[in-house]
């Protein structure tokens, strides 16, 4: 019986396969992987993809707070699952499904500490981003600290690259890379035992793959959603049309009446709105899908659940597939085009679209 979505987002299996070995390629045999998968895995869906990379051998997996790492505990991953902000509040949720999580300041420092259960901790500092993480100068009062709570188990030491994918920027990763070097050196020397480090990101490992040490978090760089050779974009964004409109000559379409048809056209109505994660800023001429593997501009203002293209010629039928992303029509090219990164679109297509895999 086949599926009852007509409007889906489809995901290669056999893409995240290549991706992750290709960037798996690029690492010392011994160097372990974090994957990226906060966010719902930006957006293709955290439990299946989850499950394969834990298959495929990755070390841990990274999200942003207990809710997605619980998530995943439930549905049977066995992995370490990180937490990147563990908040104020979650401890029972985080000690009952056996997450890791990561210490930025001190205050997180001693709630968990002061809970007297034993935990791995990653410690992140700020070397440049100015967000999560302890002051590189804090270390020996880190130090300190840790000395009063024996149940911290400090397993990582991280910091999160600013540019990694700018190379007009590469002075100020440097930089990053050695305040990271000179802060972990000293932590280790306090503390009086070798930790792992982590602070490159996919286009880290693309780039900068001597500065890899004992860890690597690779997120979007799995996900094809960089514009880099042998890295596949590994989703689909896929609909149908639902309707044909013909329009006369001086009539309007959708709100507004931001179209006003020149000469009489055919417009096709497609079931997927700003609702479902299609930026609103795509309207009006702005973007456009693909049908029959012909490029049809989006006329119109998008609504909430639904969108409307003139259509190239009379041959387009009810039911023919429309093809908002993919291979022939990149999410990096769209992305451009609203001056935003692939990031926000794939974490913005709604979970009421149906996640589809392929082998």
């Amino acid at each position: 019986m086949s599926a009852p979505y007509e409007t889906i987002l489809e995901i290669s299996i056999k893409k995240l396969i290549s991706n992750f070995s290709y960037l798996r390629s690029r690492l010392s045999a011994n160097t372990k992987i974090i994957a990226v998968v906060k966010a719902y895995a930006y957006g293709h869906g955290d439990v299946v993809i989850a499950k394969k990379l834990e298959s495929l051998g990755v070390h841990a997996l990274w999200v942003a707070d207990f809710e997605e790492g619980s998530q995943l505990r439930k549905s049977g991953v066995k992995i370490p699952i990180i937490i990147a902000n563990p908040g104020r509040k979650s401890t029972k949720q985080i000690f009952t499904n056996k997450l890791d999580v990561v210490i930025h300041n001190f205050e997180i420092l001693k709630i968990y500490g002061k809970t007297k259960r034993n935990i791995n901790i990653h410690i992140k500092f700020n070397t440049g981003m100015n967000r999560y993480g302890f002051n590189t100068n804090d270390t020996k009062q880190i130090i300190t600290e840790l000395e009063k709570y024996p149940n911290l188990n400090v397993i990582g030491l991280c910091s999160h690259l600013i540019a990694s994918e700018d190379p007009e920027k590469d002075k100020l990763t440097k930089k990053q890379f050695d305040l990271f070097e000179a802060t972990c050196n000293l932590f280790v020397t306090l503390l009086g035992r070798k930790i792992d480090r982590h602070i490159l990101n996919s286009f880290g490992v693309l780039r900068f793959a001597d500065k890899e040490y004992e860890m690597v978090r690779l997120g979007i760089g799995l996900y094809g959603g960089i514009d880099y050779k042998n890295i596949k974009q590994i989703a689909t964004f896929k609909s149908i049309v639902a309707d044909i409109k013909e329009v006369q000559k001086g009539k309007s379409v959708g709100y507004n009446a931001a179209f006003i048809a020149q000469k009489n056209i055919r417009v096709g109505i497609i079931p997927l709105g700003y609702a479902d994660g299609l930026n609103r800023k795509l309207g009006e001429g702005n973007g456009t899908v693909l049908i029959n593997k012909t490029a049809c501009k989006i006329i119109g203002k998008i609504s909430m659940d639904s969108c409307t293209v003139k259509l190239p010629n009379s041959k387009v039928k009810i039911g023919d597939q429309v093809i908002i992303f993919g291979d022939k029509n990149p999410i990096n090219s769209i992305s451009k085009k609203l001056k935003t990164i692939p990031y926000e679109i794939y974490a913005t297509i709604n979970r009421r679209i149906q996640r589809v895999y392929e082998a």
